[in-house]
């Protein structure tokens, strides 16, 4: 029998939903394309995102995070804009560089085209020729599977970044206008997201911004099925009824989403009025709930609730060099969310700007300089993330010496790795002026130095990279760290670096107490390092970057084992990790997975103290320390 043929219809039944803004920028696109392909995935569906940022720039790695936000690193190397870090984060799925479109890498691909002689002497316009590079990647990329089933991606959500009418923006616009003929209106599907102001002494919502964008995108030739209006308030009925008469489109397809006490629970917002009906009957999409996929519901839920009940606080400072501007760490800060909701604590953060802890701010501005001071001392944990450049860094080293000295859960990344280096050798090994190597080239004491593979001439895209791997050495079975990995002997991080620990003071540095317990595959760079935990509570810093990796439910080993120090709970909670221990098996009924029903006998065993009054909760780890 004669196989069928595969007809046009068929290759075109992969769904597309673009996610598109107006009014401002920053309003909240990210989330909901998070939101929605999160809300598909409880459908049994697997959903691929793709982020479109109509900037020059080939990728996001020259950025400011002072200007941009993160810059967050994929597996593959890609630095790309912090929203495909809450794609990875909310759809459980690994991204690559090829998710991530920008204006730079579409020209740069269309003119080497065009020197190659692949456009026959045709004249070169952004229309077709841009407009169709734009629409081929994203064929493309919607096609490479992205989770561990390996299959191709049912759903494809598109984030247009920028603001509807903005002139950079224009490409991109026209191609997503040609592109549903292309793959047809039956699989495209179009959220734009808006704002309602809230002005006036009483409060009135206005309608008219949205109008006005929603007109602007028909103008462009695209017409939206939903609408996402955002409002710090809940949008009144009569509201939702104006927008549905002038933009055009039902009153279930306005989406009311206004200010909620998380970004997790945005989901639940949207399911409540009905955005995956409304989906699902534009795009006859057919749900394909397996256990799993049900149970990622109730265990989002559950997530959301116990964010609401928590009280017990756990205090973390973050001495960082960006501080100004809070999604320069974004990820840090989600990182800490994911373990303290996992240990049942309410997170406190409070930010400190590293220079404000330097002598010469004591001359130049006191209070801050006091204030400064104040938080790191009353820090349950300190943590110092990554950066580059000289600025700050002395206050960097005090806080990790503050840690250090009066035992306080310190957590170093990249940056911070290498600033409890510098710290050791100064103040424990006595290595005068020990500095790296970026910070002052005249050090004697060169402890960090540039890593000698990395180009000295170009800076886009030279650094240590991506996922690379680290292995625990011989001897460190009893490692604090590779406890809370389960006691791997290899894991796999995402790192973005130039300067590496310098090997010739390595033996100098573990003689007197700082343990590297990671390296690389051929032994010589230094990833991992900690103090022995009978000497200090948590001191672990890490060359790698570990919140690029954190998911809601399965918080980074790193960042658990730092939240359980700082609350004084992790001696309990790696005893309960041995099995030959007598109190495991009555430790377990404290940090019980979301993974399946908790067993009766543990239930009994738990702590069922909750802040709302009658009402139950049990304290959890979530999939702590599961394989990489």
């Amino acid at each position: 029998m004669t196989p069928p043929t595969t007809t046009t219809a068929q290759k075109a039944s992969k769904k597309y939903i673009i996610v598109t803004g107006g009014v401002i920028s920053g309003i909240g696109k990210g989330v909901i394309a998070s939101s929605t392909g999160l809300l598909l995935r409880t459908m049994g569906l697997t959903v691929t995102a793709i982020k479109i940022d109509p900037y020059l720039n080939i990728d996001a790695g020259l950025m400011s995070p002072l200007d941009h936000g993160e810059v967050f690193v994929l597996d593959d190397g890609g630095e790309v804009d912090l929203d495909l870090g809450n794609y990875e984060r909310f759809l459980d799925v690994t991204l690559s560089r090829e998710n991530n479109i920008t204006t730079g890498k579409i020209y740069r691909d269309v003119i080497e085209k065009e020197r190659k002689g692949d456009y026959l002497g045709k004249t070169v316009q952004v229309v077709p020729h841009i407009t169709d590079a734009i629409q081929d990647w994203v064929e493309r990329v919607a096609k490479i599977p992205v989770d561990e089933s390996g299959l191709e991606p049912d759903v494809c959500i598109v984030e247009m970044g920028g603001t509807v009418g903005d002139i950079e923006s224009a490409p991109f616009i026209e191609a997503m206008r040609q592109f549903q003929f292309r793959v047809g209106h039956e699989n495209f599907c179009l959220i734009h997201v808006s704002m309602v102001p809230i002005v006036g002494s009483v409060g009135e919502q206005k309608t008219k911004p949205t109008q006005a964008s929603v007109r602007d995108l028909r103008g462009l030739g695209l017409s939206p099925d939903l609408i996402a209006c955002r409002s710090s308030a809940q949008l009144e009925k009569s509201v939702q009824e104006k927008i549905s008469m002038f933009c055009h489109v039902p009153i279930s397809s306005v989406l009311a989403v206004h200010d909620c006490p998380s970004v997790y629970h945005v989901p639940l917002l949207l399911h409540q009025q009905g955005l995956i009906t409304t989906i699902s009957k534009r795009l006859n999409l057919a749900p394909r709930e397996t256990q799993a996929s049900v149970s990622l519901f109730s265990k989002w839920r559950q997530l959301c609730q116990r964010l609401e009940r928590l009280h017990d606080i756990v205090k973390i400072v973050i001495v960082g060099k960006y501080t100004y501007l809070h999604d320069s760490y974004i990820s840090v800060v989600k990182s800490l969310e994911h373990a303290s909701l996992s240990c049942n604590r309410k997170l406190k953060l409070e930010w400190v700007e590293a220079s404000d802890l330097e002598a010469e701010m004591q001359q130049t501005d006191a209070l801050k300089y006091h204030d400064a001071w104040k938080s790191v001392c009353g820090a349950n944990g300190i943590l110092i993330p990554g950066g580059f450049g000289v600025r700050g860094t002395e206050g960097m080293i005090l806080a990790a010496k503050h840690a250090r000295e009066n035992k306080i859960p310190y957590l170093g990344i990249c940056l911070g790795f290498q600033i409890a280096v510098i710290e050791f050798a100064r103040n424990v090994c006595g290595l005068e002026k020990a500095n790296s190597t970026e910070l002052d080239k005249e050090t004697p004491n060169d402890v960090v130095i540039f890593m000698p593979e990395i180009s000295k001439t170009h800076m886009g895209a030279t650094m240590r990279l991506g996922s690379k791997e680290t292995i625990f050495g011989k001897g460190t079975e009893g490692s604090t760290i590779r406890r809370l990995y389960n006691g791997q002997e290899t894991i796999h991080e995402r790192h973005r670096h130039r300067y590496e620990v310098n090997p010739k003071f390595v033996d100098q540095l573990e003689s007197k107490g700082l343990k590297f317990v990671g390296r690389d595959e051929n032994d010589e760079r230094m990833i991992i390092l900690e103090r022995d935990i009978k000497e200090h509570p948590y001191f672990v810093a890490v060359q790698f970057h570990p919140e690029y990796k954190t998911k809601p439910l399965k918080p980074i080993p790193t960042f658990l084992g730092f939240i359980l120090a700082a609350a004084g709970l992790l001696p309990e909670y790696l005893e309960s990790l041995d099995p030959h221990t007598k109190r495991a098996k009555s430790n377990l009924g404290r940090y019980a997975s979301f993974d399946g029903e908790t067993p009766a006998d543990l239930v009994a065993a738990m702590s069922l103290n909750s802040g709302a009054e009658g009402e139950k909760g049990v304290k959890m780890v979530l999939n702590a320390g599961g394989k990489k």
